[in-house]
This record gives C-alpha cells, sequence and structure tokens, in this order.
C-alpha cells in the first residue's frame, strides 16, 4: 500500500508540476482567466473534501462494528465523488464550448490531463466503495471476517 501511494504522489506531483509550468502558454487560446468558474470550483472542491469526512465516518462505524452505519457512509462517500464527477463533466463542457481543448495550447493539453487523471481516480474510487458497500450488504465482506466465497444455499 505504501508503494502505491508514493506512486501516485510522484505520479500526481508529475502532472501537477507541468501544469505548473504550462499554465500561462495559451498560445492565443482561452486562459486560466478566461474558462474558470472559481465559485463552481470552490463547490466542487468543497464536495470532495465532505467526500473525506464521510470516509472518516465510514471508518469509524466500521471501528465500532457497525456494518450498518459503514455502508451508509461508504455510499455517502459514493454519491458526493458522483456529484464532484458531474460537475467536472458539467465544467469540462463549458471549457469546450469556450475553445478550451486538450489541442489548444500547451495549457489546455496539461489542464485536461491532470483534471482526468483525478477524474480517473476519483471515479475508480466511486466504484470501489459501491463494490465494497454491495459485498458487505450481501454478506460477501465483513471487515473482521474477511472475504467469503459466493453466498450458499
Amino acid at each position: 500500500m505504501w508503494v502505491f501511494l508514493g506512486s501516485e504522489c510522484l505520479f500526481f506531483g508529475t502532472l501537477i508540476s507541468t501544469f505548473l509550468l504550462y499554465h500561462n502558454r495559451t498560445e492565443g487560446g482561452p486562459g486560466a482567466a478566461d474558462v474558470f468558474d472559481i465559485p463552481f470550483t470552490s463547490v466542487s472542491s468543497f464536495i470532495l473534501l465532505m467526500s473525506s469526512l464521510t470516509m472518516v465516518l465510514a471508518h469509524h462505524s466500521t471501528g465500532r462494528k457497525d456494518w450498518r452505519q459503514m455502508r451508509v457512509w461508504l455510499v455517502a462517500t459514493a454519491l458526493l465523488g458522483m456529484t464532484f464527477l458531474a460537475g467536472q463533466v458539467f465544467e469540462f463542457t463549458g471549457f469546450v464550448e469556450e475553445g478550451l481543448t486538450v489541442t489548444t495550447s500547451p495549457f489546455g493539453s496539461s489542464f485536461f490531463v491532470l483534471t482526468s487523471f483525478h477524474g480517473t481516480h476519483v471515479a475508480v474510487g466511486v466504484l470501489m466503495l459501491l463494490v465494497t458497500a454491495l459485498m458487505s450488504y450481501t454478506g460477501r465482506w465483513r471487515p473482521d471476517a474477511g472475504f467469503s466465497g459466493p453466498p450458499r444455499g
């Protein structure tokens, strides 16, 4: 797990560094000030940060062996992640309409690559949360008992 987390830090650090190097290279296309909607982005970021809180609550419920609450918080975390992703799709659509695409400029390329990988990261997390909640609900997984085979009977 530590190797995975370290590789994630290096991967996203590289993407962020590339974006910072190219954020002023608009090549005549729209720049950040032309397309970014700071209030919308702030709400979207708040939603993603709240998913961290619900994940902590899911973890806390697991520690108390309260499986129903764990599932509630896992699904809440997934819903917040899906809300963030829907906002990202909405935002990207607006950027494209304003002329910012992955081929517009180095700024556009680095922005869309960075945020698309982050969106993929969130989408995979949402999928894992939903699978975990479903497996717990069907009795195929409980943190204190490990994984079991398909239900019998």
